[in-house]
């Protein structure tokens, strides 16, 4: 007799941990299935954690490589790139071993092994020495995230040719790499391997990098990321990728027709990534996928099949950690009769590089797109007190409003802390909040939330420090 759950979830990542410790907090028996063999997902595993313990301590190395420019003088300084990886790794057992006692803190079984659907209730598990159990539920969430999409005809190797996961793992700084792509993770990855020492050359199909971005912030970014000394290749398609023994040409085509190769050690292919719905024998419980190859779900998260949810990557919407644990949460609420909900105009992202990059709520291009009438309010870290005194001074903070209403549509920083700083525009956002909401809250000084501030009181044109 296979073992009966009230909730199973396939994917034990940040959304579907979140959504198993939520249902059990419910009163739900419930049951977390996991492939990797740890929890966490790509997020915590060779993803958000990993890459966020690298861009700390590249960083923490760069700054302590120019500390003398401040009067603090040292001695050689040396890369130790094995023990930095170490660090990087103890982090994520850490947190991975973390999230294993919260499962176990509120009862949620755990079950190693890789999920497939046997019938619309029933959950065929294969663990790692091949053997097989077969459970069955009355509900089922689909939370298997997502996997890197490569270029076409071109495989990860891991070794030469990386996704995100094998950036995180190389063994010795190559003296020049090549990333394909100025998305988020490229750009992060690209900035870790450039202050540890390498040649970093971003190639880009569009004309712009981070897609998608308000595009004043992401002319910004570039500006400084080339000062940094990252190289870019805009307008460049990538036409196909020889190896060699020690490195990779990748051949390009500019947007006149001009070819022009580049020579490396490795090769980031960061195009993108994909829902991770291969493997989960979809047809034996007969869920409808999108044209690409997504769940498809309803405004509940509920698929054609009424015991049978999907959330994070493998739905539509942006592919963020933060995005399936709300949906997580919101679904297990739905499951049990409560109504979770999910606001997705007010769903940050951040690039955690330095300085950080932040967002949130519509773009300049958006509103126009949409014939909103808007103001805006900026405010330069330049004229931050917290800011010059550390100096840390590169970017702003930009603000946008409604004119009739005054209402924040959306923010956009890049700078110290922008990352942090996003929170506070996410909060008045999410309760209607005006701009002069925001400047009349008395703000502590010196601190680089002052930007925000002075940026609200900038819409209505009475930025105290500028």
């Amino acid at each position: 007799m296979s073992e009966k759950f009230q909730a199973v979830i396939i994917g034990g990542g940040p959304g579907g941990y979140v959504c198993a410790i939520r249902l059990a907090q419910l009163g739900f028996k419930t049951a977390c299935i996991e492939s990797r063999g740890s929890l966490g997902g790509t997020c915590l595993n060779v993803g958000c954690i990993p890459s966020k313990s690298l861009l700390n301590l590249s960083e923490e190395f760069h700054k302590v490589k120019n500390l003398s420019s401040k009067g603090i003088e040292v001695g050689e300084v040396k890369l130790n790139l094995s023990k930095m990886m170490k660090s990087k790794d103890k982090a994520v057992t850490i947190l991975t071993k973390g999230v294993e006692f919260l499962l176990k803190k509120n009862k949620v079984t755990y079950i190693k092994g890789h999920g497939s659907f046997k019938s619309k209730n029933e959950i065929n598990i294969k663990d790692a020495d091949n053997k097989e159990l077969t459970i069955t539920s009355d509900n089922i969430v689909i939370a298997t995230g997502s996997v890197p999409v490569p270029l076409p005809g071109i495989n990860f190797d891991e070794k030469i040719i990386l996704s995100s996961t094998g950036a995180l793992k190389i063994e010795q700084v190559p003296k020049k790499m090549i990333v394909v792509g100025g998305g988020y993770i490229g750009l992060e990855m690209g900035s870790v391997w450039s202050r540890l020492g390498t040649e970093v050359h971003v190639v880009e199909f569009l004309d712009h990098i981070t897609p998608g971005m308000d595009k004043e912030i992401s002319e910004e970014f570039m500006k400084i990321l080339k000062k940094q000394g990252i190289k870019f290749h805009m307008q460049h398609k990538v036409e196909k990728i020889k190896k060699k023994n020690d490195g990779a040409i990748v051949f390009t085509t500019d947007k006149d027709g001009n070819k022009k190769d580049f020579d490396s050690d490795v090769v980031l292919i960061s195009v993108g990534r994909k829902a991770n719905t291969d493997g989960l024998n979809i047809k034996a419980a007969d869920i409808e996928l999108d044209e690409k190859q997504r769940i498809k779900t309803d405004e509940n998260f509920k698929t054609n099949q009424d015991n049978i949810y999907a959330i994070g990557d493998v739905i539509t919407g942006p592919m963020l950690a933060h995005k399936a644990e709300d949906e997580g949460i919101a679904v297990a609420e739905n499951i049990v009769g409560q109504s979770g909900h999910v606001n997705y105009d007010t769903i940050p992202g951040v690039i955690y590089t330095t300085p950080e990059v932040a967002t949130i709520g519509k773009t300049e291009e958006q509103l126009k797109d949409e014939n909103v009438d808007y103001k805006i309010g900026k405010f330069s870290f330049m004229a931050n007190s917290r800011a010059k005194a550390i100096d840390d001074t590169e970017g702003f903070v930009k603000i946008l409003a409604d004119t009739k209403t005054d209402k924040v549509l959306g923010a956009h920083l890049i700078g110290p802390h922008a990352g942090e700083l996003i929170a506070e525009i996410g909060i008045a956002m999410e309760f209607g909040a005006s701009s002069e909401d925001i400047a009349r809250t008395c703000h502590a000084h010196p601190t680089f939330s002052e930007a925000v501030k002075e940026a609200a009181l900038s819409v209505d044109k009475r930025a105290i420090h500028s």
